[in-house]
């Protein structure tokens, strides 16, 4: 898979960082919008669903195609300085699984990451991916696993496919990648985790709308994709 690096430009500036609440999403190709526009992930579908309800929230999207949970953890920490995100969504483990590591590695990795977000003082969210069937056991074992973590640290889990499961017309031809049609899906499974914590961060009111007649203002910023090859 080509590795490539979503981050909207306007947090690119630390000064701009500070001006509105930031949410992370640390991923993979998942949440990179692999195969697609860049538009048409979810990632980018909820900083429009942000704006449309009013959030005056950023999106900062520092997911990489074929990043594993030692990726993330080693870029968390910058990623954390930088842009000093409210909410943090961790959405990694899916190529750890998909190479058979160990899960007690996994583990270890998701329950840093959950630490490190916190000790910053950002509220976390965990998205749960799913193997292929023919993983057996230790499908079940990987999925398990993403709950044992929410329970234990009291983190909200999201299943990636809640909304669709293994229905094939929501994938694209390799079988692992969700379609278009599916990231609309992926954020409506996302968004009754995400809201509640949109609204008790700091600067986090919904904005108040424009008055009759006058367009709302404009975006935040627009999604970039830095294609690394």
């Amino acid at each position: 898979m080509r590795p490539f690096l979503l981050i909207l430009p306007l947090f690119l500036n630390s000064a701009a960082a500070t001006a509105v609440p930031v949410i992370l999403i640390l991923g993979d190709s998942l949440s990179a919008a692999y195969g697609l526009p860049q538009q048409a992930g979810w990632p980018a579908l909820l900083q429009q669903r942000l704006r449309d309800h009013g959030f005056p929230h950023g999106v900062v999207n520092a997911s990489i195609s074929g990043e594993t949970s030692d990726g993330g953890r080693l870029r968390l920490p910058g990623l954390l300085q930088r842009h000093r995100p409210t909410v943090v969504v961790i959405a990694l483990g899916a190529n750890d699984g998909l190479r058979g590591l160990p899960l007690s590695h996994l583990r270890v990795n998701l329950e840093a990451m959950i630490e490190q977000a916190r000790d910053n003082g950002a509220a976390v969210i965990l998205m749960a991916p799913r193997l292929p069937p023919n993983y057996g056991p230790y499908a079940d074992d990987f999925h398990r696993l993403y709950h044992d973590l929410g329970q234990r640290h009291s983190v909200p889990v999201v299943d990636f496919l809640a909304a669709f499961g293994a229905r094939r017309e929501f994938f694209q031809a390799d079988g692992l990648h969700p379609t278009a049609a599916a990231q609309p899906l992926i954020l409506d499974a996302l968004w009754p985790a995400l809201e509640p914590r949109l609204a008790s961060t700091p600067h986090a009111r919904p904005a108040p709308p424009p008055p009759h007649g006058m367009p709302a203002g404009e975006p935040n910023g627009s999604s970039r994709a830095d294609d690394n090859g």
